[in-house]
C-alpha cells in the first residue's frame, strides 16, 4: 500500500537513522502522530545534495529523481544510472520496510558481531567468500571495493569457499573488514566515476586502494602483479602472493 506525497506535507523529520546501504527516515505528522518512515537507496551510483538558499529553487536535471522540500531547503536524489529508490513504509515493522531489511547482515561496527557470530555465518555457505561478502547477509558495508581490500588485508584468496574458513581466518576477516571501511568513511568514500556526498565533496580512499582497480600493478607488500577475476559479473582484485586459499 502506497502513500501519496501529498499526503506527507506539513509532515516533521525525525532523527535519521541507517541500516545497510539504506538512509532511514522516520516522519512525524503535525499531530505529533507517525507519519510512516522514507527509506533512501542510492543504488550504485546515486546521491543525495542538500540545497539551502537560492540553490533550492535549482530546477531538476535530467538525473535527479526525487526532490524532499522543506521549509529549511531541498534534498535531491540525483541518480545517474537509476538504481536508486525513495520507499514509503508505515513503519519499519511492516512491508514494504520489513520485506527490503530482512535480508541485510549485521553492521560492520555493531559489538554483537563477534568472531564466533561471524564465523557461524560462515559456515552455512559453501560458496566462495567474496560474492557472499558482497551480498550483505554476513555483514553489510562490503561493497566491490572494500571487500576486495579486505580480504587482501586478511590474506584470504576470493575463490575460498566461505566453509573451508577456520576460526583464526575468519577473525582476521571480520577484523579486516572493520579497518577498511573505517579508513573508507575517514576518507569520504571513493570516487571513481561520479560519487559526492551531500556537501559535493569526492571521496578519496581510491587514491590508497590495496588490490581494487590495480590489475597488472605491483602489490604493495610482496612485489607480485596483482590480478583479476570476474565473480558473479563484479570484477574482483586479488594478489596471488598474499591471498591464500
Amino acid at each position: 500500500m502506497g502513500c501519496a506525497p501529498e499526503a506527507l506535507t506539513a509532515c516533521r523529520i525525525g532523527a535519521l537513522q541507517r541500516r545497510g546501504k539504506y538512509l532511514l527516515m522516520p516522519l512525524l505528522a503535525p499531530d505529533g502522530g507517525a507519519a510512516g518512515v522514507l527509506l533512501w537507496h542510492l543504488g550504485m551510483s546515486g546521491s543525495l545534495a542538500w540545497l539551502s538558499g537560492p540553490h533550492a529553487s535549482n530546477s531538476a536535471g535530467v538525473h535527479d529523481h526525487v526532490d524532499l522540500r522543506t521549509d529549511r531547503g531541498l534534498l535531491r536524489l540525483t541518480d545517474p544510472r537509476r538504481f536508486g529508490a525513495v520507499v514509503w513504509s508505515a513503519s519499519l515493522q511492516v512491508d514494504p520496510a520489513a520485506r527490503l531489511l530482512s535480508g541485510l547482515g549485521p553492521e560492520p561496527f555493531d559489538e554483537t558481531l563477534t568472531d564466533a557470530r561471524f564465523l557461524a555465518a560462515l559456515r552455512t555457505r559453501r560458496g566462495p567468500v567474496k560474492p557472499a561478502l558482497l551480498s550483505g547477509e554476513l555483514v553489510v558495508g562490503a561493497g566491490n571495493i572494500y571487500a576486495s581490500d579486505a580480504l587482501f588485508e586478511a590474506g584470504i584468496d576470493p575463490r575460498t569457499p566461505c566453509d573451508r574458513i577456520g576460526p583464526v581466518r575468519a577473525a582476521r576477516l571480520l577484523a579486516a573488514v572493520r579497518q577498511v571501511l573505517a579508513e573508507a568513511i575517514e576518507a569520504g568514500g571513493s570516487t571513481l566515476r561520479d560519487f559526492r556526498d551531500a556537501h559535493g565533496s569526492v571521496g578519496q580512499y581510491q587514491q590508497a586502494v590495496r588490490v581494487y582497480g590495480r590489475e597488472g600493478e605491483a602489490c604493495r607488500r610482496c612485489g607480485h602483479a596483482i590480478r583479476r577475476l570476474v565473480q558473479g559479473q563484479r570484477a574482483t582484485y586479488y594478489c596471488p602472493g598474499c591471498q591464500r586459499r
